[in-house]
Parts: C-alpha cells; sequence; structure tokens
C-alpha cells in the first residue's frame, strides 16, 4: 500500500462508525422502528450494506414508506433510543491510542460528524478524548443530512491558521470519501463501521480493515 501518515500535518476524523462503534446500536435501533412501523427487520450484514447518507434515503431502503410516520417523527423517535443508550458503546480497540501516539508526534488533530454539535462534544467529553482534537464540527440538528457544509466550515478553521495542503480524512462511509473529494483533500477509510468493505471498495479509495492495519502501513519516525 502506497500510504504514508507522515505525508499529512492535518488529520480529519468522522466520529460514528470510525472512533466509536456504535454500529450495532444503530442496526438495533433501525429494527425497533422497522418493528413499531410492521416492516421487516434487517441483520448487521443487511445494515452495512445500505446504510447510506442522506440518512432519509437509508431510511427508505431499509424499508420505511412514511406512511404512518413522516422521516421527521421516525428521526426524532430514533435519536431518542440511541440517546438512551449510547454509553452502551465503546471506542474502537486502539482508538484511543493512536489519537494519543498522533498527538504526540504533532499531528493536528479534528473531529467532522453529522452527530448533533452539544451531543457530539459531550461524549467525546465522556470518552476524555476531548483534549486531541483542535476544531470538532458536528451537526446543528439530529437528521444526519451529510457533512458537506460541514466540511467546508471545518476547512475554513483550519485555513485560518495558514497551511491546510497536508490534510487526511478518516471515515467509514462512502460519504466521508465524497466530502473529502469535494473538499479537495485525501481520504482513507476503515471497514468496521457502517458500511460493507464491498461498497467502500468501489470507490477505488484506500480501505483499512482496523486502526492497527492503518498505523502499521506506516513507517514511524
Amino acid at each position: 500500500m502506497n500510504f504514508n501518515l507522515y505525508n499529512y500535518e492535518h488529520i480529519i476524523w468522522d466520529w460514528n462508525g470510525t472512533l466509536f462503534n456504535d454500529v450495532e446500536l444503530c442496526a438495533n435501533t433501525m429494527n425497533f422502528l422497522l418493528e413499531q412501523e410492521s416492516h421487516p427487520t434487517i441483520s448487521i450484514d443487511k445494515y452495512k450494506s445500505v446504510f447510506t447518507f442522506p440518512v432519509v434515503e437509508y431510511y427508505k431502503i431499509a424499508g420505511h414508506t412514511f406512511a404512518k410516520n413522516s422521516f421527521e417523527v421516525l428521526g426524532k423517535q430514533f435519536m431518542d433510543e440511541y440517546e438512551r443508550n449510547k454509553l452502551k458503546c465503546e471506542l474502537y480497540p486502539a482508538a484511543k491510542k493512536l489519537l494519543d501516539e498522533l498527538s504526540n508526534e504533532n499531528f493536528t488533530q479534528h473531529l467532522l460528524s453529522a452527530y448533533e454539535q452539544k451531543s457530539l462534544t459531550k461524549i467525546v467529553e465522556h470518552f476524555s478524548i476531548k483534549k486531541y482534537f483542535k476544531y470538532i464540527v458536528g451537526l446543528d440538528n439530529i437528521y444526519a443530512s451529510g457533512k458537506m457544509n460541514l466540511g467546508k466550515k471545518l476547512l475554513s478553521l483550519i485555513r485560518q491558521n495558514g497551511k491546510d495542503e497536508n490534510i487526511l480524512l478518516i471515515g467509514d462511509t462512502t460519504h466521508d470519501f465524497e466530502v473529502a473529494q469535494e473538499l479537495g483533500i485525501y481520504c482513507v477509510l476503515v471497514s468496521h463501521g457502517h458500511q460493507d468493505k464491498a461498497r467502500l471498495l468501489k470507490h477505488g479509495v484506500l480501505v483499512f480493515d482496523s486502526f492497527k492495519e492503518l498505523r502499521t502501513t506506516t513507517q514511524v519516525k
């Protein structure tokens, strides 16, 4: 693999499914909604094959017709259930260690997420990793429409401080790759998150199975 972390100065991390392992929670919460609406439930594998942005499209693919309840109603129910259970989830193995190592090696790290801003900040504080991020940028609502505009906002913040050429985005979905393309920055993906590896590889992007693989691909200075 022709990849070296040390070609970059800034690392932009996605949160859900990249650093934070909430995949099973999200699939279970979707099944809670599907059962409530009398629709068939989905497996984890099915979930990872259909999850997409904007999230309203994912709801449709998962089986929702919005005949009984609107996307806004279902989205609020989803987030209420998610918030009740999120602290049962953990960071992915080696996530905190990697953040710490990169911080010690003078990378500037940021967080970009389609999660609501206040909730994002609180959960990052819960895991005691806020100190690793210079900027934490999330949505101003709960409906996870996407991160294009958020990414542009974050890029403008980074640019206030000078050089911005060497930026890497690390995510777990094709949307992360699309955001990186729109921003004109490089992207690698991890396959342990919300979309399966086969979907990620179709975009010709470099995909790692774990943080350990990502880290060992690069020679430490």
